[in-house]
């Protein structure tokens, strides 16, 4: 996943010392744990340098973390080696024009809803959430429904959390 325009809306806010903040959308990271727990590994590839992204990724525990990607196409291509998958089962999720190579590399190439219209028509999926606003989970729900593991994978992490959800039995 990208992140600027993905797990954030995209807005960056310099203070006065130049110090950049971003804001992330706390679903997200629940998402990337769902994702964890059912076996998928995750990582961020953005063309930022920032250590803010490091800082995020190693919080939610992804596998890995891009910096300054430029060409991800490449970046996704080196991932799928060093994860011993095929395109077909990946997904990349995007929002502007360099996230167009990696989006071209995967099975599901996946675009927010307030994505760039060229990165919406490469794309085999849009979301109904924009960037910041819970687009990986939205994703993330897709794929474990479509698998038949989201309800197993919900009741695991809510087990895990100390719950034992009525409805997730």
């Amino acid at each position: 996943m990208d992140v600027d325009g993905v797990l954030t809306d995209g807005r960056m806010v310099l203070s006065e010392r130049g110090d950049e903040l971003k804001r992330f959308n706390t679903r997200d990271g629940v998402a990337v744990a769902l994702a964890r727990r059912a076996g998928f590994r995750t990582a961020i590839v953005t063309g930022e340098t920032t250590t803010i992204a490091k800082a995020r990724g190693e919080k939610l525990g992804v596998d890995k973390v891009v910096l300054g990607a430029r060409r991800k196409g490449d970046a996704v291509d080196a991932l799928l080696a060093e994860f011993g998958l095929g395109p077909e089962a990946a997904v990349f999720v995007g929002d502007d024009l360099l996230d167009i190579p990696g989006l071209e590399r995967v099975g599901l190439a996946v675009a927010v809803a307030d994505a760039a219209p060229e990165v919406k028509s490469v794309a085999h999926m849009v979301t109904r959430a924009p960037g910041g606003g819970g687009a990986i989970r939205e994703v993330v729900e897709f794929v474990l429904r479509a698998q038949g593991a989201w309800r197993a994978t919900v009741s695991g992490y809510v087990r895990e959390h100390g719950g034992l959800p009525a409805r997730w039995r």
